[in-house]
């Protein structure tokens, strides 16, 4: 019999989807001065940097053995180079809310790939209707608008969606850091990526020559501490206890979070048929991720 996992467990899952949620408004903010890539190479490395100090301070050791370090550079790939990339660069030319939507399909993802590659999950038809709930909302979001106007906002948001599959990956292959303090796959995979983003931007952006403003510097602050070393301290401890879909779960916990904050904070407003694709991708990654109710068996094995 599985284990239930605490109500902790659950309001941790609420805690991430809110700090996630506020990273598309930190990143809406910092761009206004800062470009893409020198953004992310930056939260990376304060994010990675804080939390290596506190794990010298709390005496948990970092494995330096080459095959947990593939391990680390694999999971920054898909959990923070390229879908933090692809996220700050289409945020230039989406909204954050909008952004917050298209990315809370990440349990959609995560499903299908592990039905398709892992096969650890039932088909069931609850499942199966979630995932095309969501699929609908994708097409609602994007292919609407693609329609009307074509080839101006439809690349940014694939890419916010290729970012989500990413995410989904990063999800998956998580599970191969169970046994370790959630603090070390989070600094590993951070410092990671920070080690691979930052010859990019010394390269592109010239960091240098950038005259950054307060508000940017603010956000960049707010992005790496909390939307991401804590962050992703609270992921990776959820990988554990939740599995990679019920941790997935908290992206449509966090789309009103993003809404909220990109229309109070960026004076954002979204068109109603990108509200309806909400509605899709809530309902479909809901039906995804609530228990099914137990059945009682006629006799025990």
């Amino acid at each position: 019999m599985s284990r239930r996992p605490p109500l902790s467990d659950y309001l941790l899952l609420l805690l991430l989807a809110t700090l996630w949620g506020a990273s598309y408004t930190f990143i809406k903010l910092g761009l206004a001065t800062i470009p893409p890539v020198t953004l992310i190479a930056a939260r990376t490395l304060i994010a990675g940097s804080l939390l290596l100090a506190w794990m010298r301070i709390m005496g948990v050791r970092m494995p330096t053995d080459s095959r947990v370090l593939k391990l680390f550079a694999f999971q920054a790939l898909m959990n923070s180079v390229i879908p933090f990339t692809l996220i700050a660069w289409a945020e230039l030319h989406v909204d954050a809310a909008l952004a917050t939507i298209l990315n809370s399909t990440s349990p959609i993802f995560t499903f299908l790939i592990t039905l398709c590659i892992t096969r650890h999950e039932a088909v069931t038809r609850r499942k199966l209707i979630g995932v095309l709930s969501g699929i609908a909302g994708i097409v609602l979001v994007i292919g609407v608008e693609a329609m009307n106007k074509l080839g101006q906002n439809l690349l940014p948001q694939l890419a916010i969606v290729l970012a989500t599959v990413c995410y989904a990956v990063a999800a998956i292959f998580g599970k191969n850091f169970q046994g370790l303090h959630p603090a070390v796959p989070a600094a590993g995979s951070l410092l990671s990526g920070g080690v691979i983003l930052l010859p990019l931007s010394l390269l592109v952006d010239h960091p240098w020559s950038l005259s950054p403003s307060l508000s940017s510097v603010a956000a960049l602050l707010g992005l790496s501490v909390v939307s991401t070393a804590f962050a992703f301290v609270l992921y990776f401890r959820l990988l554990a206890s939740l599995g990679s879909v019920g941790t997935t779960s908290q992206a449509y916990l966090r789309v009103p979070v993003g809404v909220l904050l990109g229309t109070l904070f960026l004076g954002e407003r979204l068109a109603p048929i990108a509200y309806l694709g909400l509605v899709f991708v809530v309902i479909g990654v809901a039906a995804m991720v609530m228990p099914a109710k137990p059945r009682t068996n006629e006799a025990s094995a």
